[in-house]
């Protein structure tokens, strides 16, 4: 039988998770945070609390702030683009607020922009609705403090939270027709769903192939994935998930021409593809050939 202290932790679980995932971006690692508030709850939090919440957000900030000393200097070292590790979700699922990890990956990449204090204020209060009380005890910073902090952070960060809503069936169209497109390495098909201003960014982490720098434009990534397919120990293949939830974008888990297992999302406006995000790291996708069935064609 689990305990009521338990329980309790348990309603707040993936609020905490959310909220470190996008301290540090790696789901695994924001696991590994939870589980060290979970042991501290239970050891150290103080009886009567009146916002638990807020006690274990202030909990997991603080660790996160710890490992993000070390996971900076890991990133000044990483070879080619870094993107967050991708979180896989099926289609459909309707969470409340604070159960969300739709973390768009444009919000991520703005965020390696920032101090981790001001990671952390942004987060808490533009993500979580934190109050300046609330934060300042977090980071034991005065309220004025975190207020200019978070003007910094915003002035940063810019408009990359706006997300531009896809209709369900419009979403799965395009990325079906997107891996169709790149698995046969037909550059018109692609160019035709792709805006003209389209990038690509790839992580392979320099354990797998992938673009070290962002590609620009439809007619470039259109000859990229075209030339992959021409190379002689290129193999199409119908392996994917079908459209799934990445980050909260559309997208999908498959293996690419050459057998490798990679995870995309793709932001999506106005009825074309505006970014790509391939995520190629074998580190970042434990656990995601789970989606992948022996063959499907779509």
């Amino acid at each position: 039988m689990v305990d009521a202290s338990t329980a309790e932790f348990e309603q707040h679980r993936r609020f905490l998770t959310g909220l470190a995932y996008r301290m540090l971006g790696s789901l695994a690692d924001a696991q590994d945070i939870v589980q060290d508030a979970f042991l501290r709850w239970h050891d150290a939090a103080p009886s009567g609390l009146s916002s638990p919440r807020a006690w274990l957000g202030k909990i997991v900030t603080r660790l996160c702030l710890d490992t993000m000393k070390s996971a900076r200097a890991r990133r000044e070292t990483y070879v080619g683009q870094w993107l967050p590790e991708p979180v896989i979700e099926p289609i459909g699922l309707a969470p409340a607020v604070d159960d969300r990890i739709d973390a768009p990956v444009a919000l991520m990449l703005a965020l390696e922009r920032l101090s981790p204090l001001e990671r952390a204020v942004f987060i808490l209060h533009e993500l979580f609705d934190f109050g300046f009380t609330e934060i300042a005890d977090a980071l034991e910073r005065s309220e004025a403090a975190c207020r200019q902090l978070l003007a910094r952070a915003r002035a940063h960060v810019g408009d990359t939270r706006q997300r531009f809503d896809v209709d369900a069936a419009e979403a799965a169209r395009l990325t079906t027709a997107f891996f169709v497109a790149t698995n046969s390495g037909d550059a018109t098909a692609l160019k035709d769903l792709l805006a003209d201003a389209a990038r690509l960014h790839g992580d392979g982490g320099g354990k797998r192939p992938a673009t070290l720098n962002i590609i620009y434009g439809a007619e470039k990534i259109g000859r990229f994935f075209a030339g992959l397919a021409q190379k002689p120990e290129a193999h199409p293949t119908p392996v994917w998930s079908g459209p799934l939830s990445i980050n909260g974008l559309p997208g999908f888990v498959a293996l690419d021409l050459f057998g490798t297992i990679q995870a995309v999302a793709l932001e999506i406006e106005a009825g074309r593809i505006t970014a790509i995000y391939s995520m190629r790291n074998p580190d970042k996708l434990i656990g995601a050939e789970a989606y992948l069935p022996a063959t499907v064609s779509p």
